[in-house]
């Protein structure tokens, strides 16, 4: 990388010591005995007092814990012993007075208490106005001490004179036990030390497990080879090339592979990877193990079709799974999760759809404008009003699903969050399962898995922060603030992914009321209200949305004997009456790109979807009316022998993600009515 530079020098990865950066770092290692965690931490916290005083008695110093606890317990065992030495505000560097109108605007508890001794708290359990407060402070040198979660040495630039690091170790929520940092992250840490335009040099401290000392004096400063991560992702990764083409066989995905990093390392370093070594006959078996094995994860999920070919290569081809997994950035076992997912929801719908009645009439002239043709056509408007608990349910059913994906698989369950999690799904109204809003079954349950177990799943929690975010459930700590943040930020992708997959499953009984559903939890999602409450203001609502020009044109396919049916009609949505509610509010929340509106198209006998179409209307149009012409396609033999006793309407349902002041099922007939 410097060579065009001109610059002589050898090509690699180097790892430099601390005595020859831009400001020296003194770096200190030090071992403490003890088999548990919180007893070991806590024979820390005077000798990181004592490093303070001696190390940087008056300059700025840095203390990272594991977790937002040990940042209050290492804080207040600094006051201790600051107070043992009758000087208890010897890290506050300006007036108490000034300090305590500070503390008195901090909504932290722990944090009021800390700062008027001079020590911060810094961790992602504080609101940003108190980080805010805390990082102000702390580079106005007004506190001298900063004891902050690990998270902050890759965030916010606060350099400090020392860095003390105390413990090496955080809890894995996900393996329920203490992990070690990566070496990587320990070095990010220590970087803090060192301020360029005011030190002569930097200080670290790292406190550890004493059995870890050796390794941390060993380890810290060798120049670790740069590995490949691409064995982790390698099902993903040849999936996304077979779905766009470029491997087509088993010895296409070997060469691809040939190409990579991954390969040049497995050539340098075969034990790290399983090959046997570094010739090129044990090279070639292990590609073509790593794409055997591969291929074989990938067509048992469904993301693939493998013909096998005479002698020892086969043809690959992607499926409609495979491209939803590759279209939506997911895991290969998620696309499967969801069709099975979306046909058990199919099951129920289609079970329960005959149990749905129609709300009141509406009159067509309100709604219908141009020709004749369209009065001909269209035979009854109804108010579509999702109030059956089939809806409520199917609501349930898919976010349920969407929690239960791999997706979530990395969402965080610290330490003694399934008490939390337990105590939050007693307040919201589907608890942690679907057996409040499965209606039409015995609640009786029989003795299972451990409740405190199901709380401590990720995918527990997600689902419970969806309905809190739904219901605006009372979170019981600030971190799930956070938590809910990322969550719901990756709930439309999935949403998508499963309408894709459920869309794709073939025509089926149920499909026509499923694919009505998805539109409504983005309503859900986007308005932050559940579908059964009533929209203010809209119990005498003017109609502001109109349909004309309807055809139903039946024609034969090429080379069949089969006919298809197209459907087409004008829609059109007055805007005004949105610029200053639905659409103000999404402005104001930041959210931009259109008004969804779904159409969906199905039979009156089954439930059988015939097609979907969806657009968005542009938000920021200026004109009164926006006017989109609109074909969908169907199958006229399905539409005909699923069209109820006379084998001529069918159901349009018009659902709007924006409100459901609008939400209109209009039946269509196939023949001209007379």
């Amino acid at each position: 990388d410097t060579v065009s530079f001109g610059v002589d020098a050898k090509r690699g990865l180097y790892n430099f010591r601390p005595s020859v950066r831009p400001v020296p770092m003194v770096v200190h290692i030090q071992g403490y005995p003890g088999r548990h965690y919180c007893p070991r931490m806590a024979t820390m916290n005077k000798p990181c007092y004592a490093a303070i005083k001696d190390l940087s008695p008056t300059k700025p110093s840095m203390i990272f814990v594991a977790s937002r606890r040990q940042t209050r317990l290492t804080a207040l065992d600094l006051i201790s012993h600051a107070a043992g030495e009758e000087n208890p505000k010897s890290f506050l560097h300006c007036d108490e007075l000034y300090i305590e109108d500070v503390a008195s605007q901090l909504n932290d508890t722990a944090l009021r208490h800390t700062i008027t001794f001079g020590i911060g708290l810094h961790h992602a359990g504080l609101t940003s106005r108190d980080r805010e407060t805390v990082e102000r402070l702390y580079l106005e040198g007004q506190i001298q001490v900063l004891v902050a979660t690990a998270t902050l040495a890759w965030g916010v630039n606060l350099p400090a004179h020392l860095v003390i690091v105390k413990g090496t170790e955080f809890f894995d929520g996900k393996l329920s036990r203490y992990v070690d940092y990566p070496v990587t992250d320990i070095l990010q840490m220590m970087g803090r030390a060192g301020r360029p335009q005011f030190d002569k040099e930097g200080v670290a401290v790292i406190m550890c497990e004493e059995s870890k000392k050796t390794f941390l004096k060993k380890f810290l400063y060798e120049p670790f080879p740069v590995e490949s991560c691409l064995g982790e992702r390698m099902c993903e990764t040849i999936n996304a090339e077979v779905s766009i083409g470029t491997i087509n066989s088993l010895s296409d995905a070997i060469g691809y592979l040939k190409w990579t990093f991954y390969a040049r390392r497995v050539k340098l370093n075969p034990s790290y990877y399983g090959a046997k070594s570094s010739n090129d006959d044990d090279l070639e078996d292990f590609f073509l193990a790593v794409v055997q094995e591969t291929t074989d994860k990938l067509q048992e999920h469904g993301c693939i079709s493998v013909d096998k070919t005479e002698g020892t290569d086969s043809l690959v081809t992607t499926t409609p799974l495979g491209g939803a997994a590759s279209n939506f950035y997911l895991n290969h076992r998620t696309p499967k999760q969801l069709q099975s997912g979306s046909r058990g929801l199919k099951k129920v719908l289609a079970q329960h759809a005959q149990e749905l009645k129609h709300s009141s009439e509406l009159p067509k002239h309100e709604f219908l404008i141009g020709d004749a043709d369209s009065k001909k056509r269209v035979g009854s408007i109804y108010k579509f009003s999702p109030e059956h608990a089939m809806y409520t349910f199917a609501i349930a059913k898919i976010l349920f699903e969407l929690s239960a994906t791999h997706e979530f698989n990395e969402l965080p369950v610290r330490h003694n969050e399934e008490e939390l999690n337990l105590e939050l799904s007693r307040s919201l109204p589907w608890g942690y399962d679907l057996s409040k809003v499965s209606w039409w079954m015995d609640k009786q349950k029989g003795p299972g898995k451990n409740i405190l177990d199901i709380m401590s799943d990720p995918h527990t929690k997600c689902f419970l922060l969806l309905q809190a975010f739904i219901f605006k459930g009372k979170l019981p700590i600030s971190d799930y603030i956070n938590d809910m943040r990322s969550v719901v930020d990756q709930i439309p992708r999935l949403l998508a992914a499963m309408q894709f997959v459920a869309n794709d499953d073939g025509a089926s009984a149920g499909n026509f009321e499923m694919l009505s559903c998805f539109p409504l939890v983005r309503r859900v999602l986007r308005t932050g209200a559940m579908i059964d409450t009533k929209p203010k203001g809209s119990s005498n609502m003017v109609p502001s949305i109109k349909f004309g020009h309807f055809k139903v044109e039946k024609e034969l396919k090429k080379g069949s004997n089969h006919h298809n049916g197209i459907l087409d009609f004008d829609y059109n949505i007055e805007l005004n009456s949105f610029r200053n509610e639905a659409n103000q509010r999404r402005l104001n929340q930041g959210k931009h790109g259109g008004l969804g509106v779904t159409f969906v198209l199905g039979s009156l006998r089954g439930g059988y979807l015939l097609d979907q179409s969806s657009l968005l209307v542009p938000e920021f149009n200026r004109g009164k009316w926006w006017k989109k012409h609109i074909r969908m396609h169907f199958d006229w033999t399905a539409a005909e022998s699923n069209a109820g006793q006379d084998q001529n309407t069918v159901v349009l349902r018009v659902l709007h993600e924006f409100t459901s002041s609008l939400d209109l099922e209009i039946m269509l007939a196939l023949k001209r009515l007379t």
